[in-house]
This record gives C-alpha cells, structure tokens and sequence, in this order.
C-alpha cells in the first residue's frame, strides 16, 4: 500500500490533470454552433429516434437498466471476490486495469465510429446514442477499477458528474470539480440527488457538445476516417476523465484513512 507521501504526491498529479482541463481549445467554446446547422439538416424521424433513445438512457440514474455493466469481470480481473478487496489494492494495480479498459474501449469506439460513419446522415442517428451507451459502459467500468459499485445509485450518480465534466466549458468543469469535492459527505449526496431531475439535460448538454464533430459524418464514406477517429478520441476523452476522477476519490479517501490513523 502506498505511503502517506506517495498519496499526496498521486493527489498532485490528479490535481495537475484537472488544471490542463481548463486549457479549451477555441472551436470547443463554439461547439454548439454547427449542431445548431446539424439541427436544421436532419429529418424529423431522425429527431425523433434520437429523443426516444435519450429518454430510455434518463432512466440509467435511477434503475441503471441495461446499461449497467457486469462486476463478474471486474472481480475477474483483479481475482477478487469483493469491490472492498478491490478497493484495497495497490493505485498502480488499479491504474493498470484502468488503462486496458481504455485501450480495448478505444478500439471498439474505432470500428463503431467507422461503421456508422459509412452512412453518413442517415447513420447519424444510431451513433449518438450507440456512443453515450458506449460512454456509460467505460465509465461504469472505470468505478470497478477503482473499487466502487455502479449499481449504486450514488455511483450512477457520480458517472454522470463524470460524463457532465468530459462534455462542459471550463465554468462547468470548476462547478463539477467543486461538487465532486464534498459527493462523499451527507451534504454533497443530497445537493446531488437533487440534480437526478437534470438527467435529460446532461444528455442534451452532452450531444450538443460533440454535435459539431458529427457534421464530419454527414458525408457518406468520407465519414468512415471521421467517424472513427472521433468517436475514438470522445471515449478516450471521457475515459479518461473517469479515471482520474475516480482515481482522485480513491486517493483522498486513503489520506482521510491515514490521517485518521495517525
């Protein structure tokens, strides 16, 4: 188990990673604009197809549906017979699961890109909520890593505020990092259960964030290259928010424990 000085110095490189979010490349502050145009281009039964998907994927935070993934894997992996066993393994074992999750998600975020890219306008409307289910599954699997249960609503909970911080400006990311700093007191559980109602328009928020990289796609076969290098980097941007945040959680719990031991 790390030292107490190991955990701090884990804690700054957390803290270092979350200081590089803040750093927004130009075209993301615009990135509503061209969903906007999106908005105009596709047809109603499109719209209509994609709302339905949205409104299944609003009950992901309060029964978890079929979108919550197997622990059997993550137990599997780790040889453990518990999440608290889990949770007691060494950060370099976590990160190392962690790590090949997101190289395997990455690849499978690829080939689905490239599949629904072919089409373009007309696949679009299977790849949005093909890539939030996506999004859900690497985030769930990110909480296993690090010892923590998804079928809870609390970490249900948590994946949100993780799927939110991947998608916001850099106002949304400081609000998130701030809430995140008190979601394990009684407090920050009941101001985050109070934000359950806002699921729909994290969804929302969420795809008209990366709206503007589906106009890529609107181009038949051209949007094979873009559709699978975008839908790539959008899960390896949202893996990896999953586990530093997680990992960040993780670190900070073993400091109150070793504070309280002291």
């Amino acid at each position: 188990m790390e030292t107490k000085e190991q955990l701090q110095q884990e804690l700054r490189g957390v803290e270092n990673w979350e200081r590089e979010q803040e750093d927004l490349w130009f075209w993301e502050r615009w990135g509503k604009l061209p969903f906007q145009l999106l908005d105009k281009l596709t047809p109603k039964f499109l719209h209509d197809k994609i709302n339905a998907v949205l409104d299944e994927l609003s009950q992901y935070i309060h029964s978890g549906s079929k979108y919550v993934v197997s622990k059997q894997a993550a137990l599997k992996r780790f040889e453990a017979r518990t999440l608290g066993e889990v949770g007691a393994l060494p950060l370099r074992r976590m990160d190392k699961a962690a790590d090949s999750v997101i190289a395997s998600r990455k690849t499978i975020a690829t080939a689905q890109g490239a599949t629904t890219g072919f089409g373009g306008l007309l696949t679009l409307g299977i790849d949005i909520p093909a890539l939030l289910g996506m999004s859900l599954h690497v985030l769930q699997e990110m909480a296993l890593c690090y010892g923590y249960d998804p079928e809870e609503e609390q970490e249900r909970l948590f994946i949100v505020k993780c799927l939110q911080f991947s998608s916001s400006d850099i106002v949304g990311k400081q609000t998130i990092l701030r809430e995140l700093q008190q979601f394990d007191s009684r407090t920050g559980q009941q101001n985050g259960i109070s934000q359950v109602a806002a699921w729909r328009e994290v969804i929302t928020v969420y795809r008209d964030n990366y709206g503007w990289k589906k106009l890529f796609q609107l181009v038949p076969v051209a949007g094979m290259v873009f559709g699978a290098y975008l839908n790539r980097k959008t899960i390896e941007e949202i893996a990896e928010a999953g586990k530093m945040l997680y990992r960040k959680r993780r670190v900070l719990e073993r400091l109150q424990a070793a504070s309280l031991e002291q």
